[in-house]
């Protein structure tokens, strides 16, 4: 069974940087997708961005078009969020997530990490 492990997270001001990793660990890791989510207590679940696994084709939400970008490393089975230009408004949990299949769901998750983003 994949297991899923955000690191990087943590406190920093507006329009500073920060940049979360999602490293997978247990059996050969080879999703269709990664994905980056994000979520405030009381909301719903935000998508923020994806990357194929083989193609590395990436998609963003509108919130961070032009602010965050997502890459993969195949050999360290891990994808990153670079996060730049941040506001307050990106302050939430961030979850990676796996699907496995270009029509199926993400359905292997990690535990989240925190990020804070101070004005």
């Amino acid at each position: 069974q994949v297991r899923l492990v955000e690191s990087g997270g943590g406190l920093v001001q507006a329009g500073g940087s920060l940049r979360l990793s999602c490293t997978a660990s247990g059996r050969t890791f080879s999703p269709y997708a990664v994905a980056w989510f994000r979520q405030v207590p009381g909301k719903e679940r935000e998508f923020v961005s994806s990357i194929t696994w083989r193609g590395g084709s990436t998609y963003y939400a509108d919130s961070v078009q032009g602010r965050f970008t997502t890459s993969r490393d195949n050999a360290k089975n891990t994808v990153y969020l670079q996060m730049n230009s941040l506001k307050p408004e990106d302050t939430a949990v961030y979850y990676c997530a796996a699907r496995q299949v270009v029509s199926g769901v993400y359905d292997t998750w990690g535990q989240g990490t925190q990020v804070t983003v101070s004005s």
